[in-house]
């Protein structure tokens, strides 16, 4: 019996340390997608790695095997993988998801040509709301840069499925490796919720992987509770000059100033999807011990990194302050964490000083305006610009 396949967009740590360990658990080929030769040839290489998974009372270890690599840039080869693949899957970066669209689209007019009209599903696993959006529109203009009239075809066999990635992955050091170029460390926490509405036909059973409708919830949840949580402990942190997430997570101010802001957006999310709020806080909760897993020693700067993306309208912050506001909740600690991000400054992160650019020509507002997409006059305007003027004191 013909074993199944999966191409796996990104072979990070997303791609390895999440993806790869569900499909081989669920008895799957993984075919890894990546532009890091590096990464396509020790996987060529091993064709294994090892997956470290910790918390702070347990370490276990396993060997995902069943996999092989291509670059990128290998159009001709990965098409023909497409051809008869099971499943697609995406852990790239939103920013990146218009590099893929062009060999995804050329893939499927292969499949087509080979006379393959079963229903295929790509999970976009990328953290961003509208991530499924985009990556559908970049597909269909390179389709239709092919040919016009598989337009339809398209959107009857080819499913955009949105997924919310929850596990946490830390960047590898040298010393994590162990002398495996290709460990990964990785927390247990394994499931992966995805839009059940827009499957075609049916998705292959994979461990961990839960199909919800309506999937709005589950996605709000994911980018406004766990990723906002992330984020306002990373910034925070940062101005204590704390290196690790957990050191954060320690600090008492800090912590609460997360667990407030979180339960703002959760009294918001339980109001406008009528669902329990003793969940959510239940949620909050696991979220918060899942934060300060020692011995991932997930940075504060691999968090924090991006500012600007993590300070779009409709991004884990301001979209968390925006959404609480329409469910009639003043988010004030959310927006201690938005003024935190403002003050972010890591000379290493391109998007954090193009941030403090603007700052220094044009005030914080030029970053509320242009990139928060908020105006003079809305309720948190005011609120941000006081908090960003205050905040050394207020985390004190």
């Amino acid at each position: 019996m013909k074993v199944k396949k999966v191409i796996q967009f990104g072979a990070g740590n997303i791609g390895r340390g999440f993806l790869g360990q569900l499909y081989y658990e669920s008895g799957f080929e993984t075919v890894f997608i990546d532009i890091n030769q590096e990464i396509v040839y020790n996987i060529n290489k091993y064709r294994k790695y090892p997956i470290r998974i910790v918390d702070n009372e347990t370490c276990t270890e396993i060997i995902v095997e069943n996999i092989r690599a291509l670059n990128v840039n290998d159009i001709e080869a990965i098409s023909r993988e497409i051809c008869d693949a099971a499943i697609i899957s995406t852990a790239v970066g939103v920013n990146n998801l218009d590099k893929i669209s062009k060999v995804i689209a050329y893939g499927i007019i292969r499949r087509w040509e080979a006379s393959n009209f079963e229903p295929i599903n790509i999970i976009v696993c990328e953290n961003h709301i509208e991530a499924d959006n985009y990556l559908r529109n970049f597909i269909l203009n390179e389709l239709c840069r092919f040919d016009e009239t598989k337009k339809d075809l398209f959107e009857r066999t080819v499913g955009i499925v949105k997924a919310a990635v929850g596990r946490m992955v830390p960047i590898i050091s040298a010393e994590m490796k162990e002398g495996h170029p290709l460990r990964i460390w990785t927390e247990p926490f394994k499931e992966l919720p995805i839009d059940r509405d827009s499957i075609k036909g049916e998705i292959p059973k994979i461990e961990g992987v839960i199909p919800f409708s309506p999937f709005d919830y589950q996605i709000k949840k994911k980018i406004f509770l766990h990723n906002a949580g992330h984020a306002i402990l990373a910034y925070l942190g940062y101005l204590k000059k704390y290196v690790y997430i957990h050191e954060s997570c320690e600090d008492i101010t800090i912590n609460q100033i997360c667990q407030f802001g979180l339960r703002e957006v959760g009294i918001a999310l339980s109001k406008h999807f009528n669902t329990s709020l003793k969940d959510i806080y239940d949620y909050i909760n696991e979220l918060m011990k899942r934060f300060n897993n020692k011995r991932l020693n997930d940075t504060i700067v691999r968090v924090a990194r991006e500012p600007l993306r993590k300070l779009a309208y409709n991004d884990r912050l301001i979209g968390a302050a925006k959404f609480s506001l329409e469910e009639g909740c003043l988010p004030i600690y959310l927006c201690v964490g938005i003024a935190a991000a403002l003050q972010y400054d890591e000379p290493y992160d391109l998007s954090a000083q193009q941030m403090n650019r603007m700052i220094a020509q044009n005030g914080i507002e030029s970053v509320l305006n242009t990139i928060c997409k908020l105006n003079p006059g809305e309720k948190i305007w005011n609120l941000i610009i006081f908090l960003y003027n205050n905040i050394t004191e207020l985390i004190k």
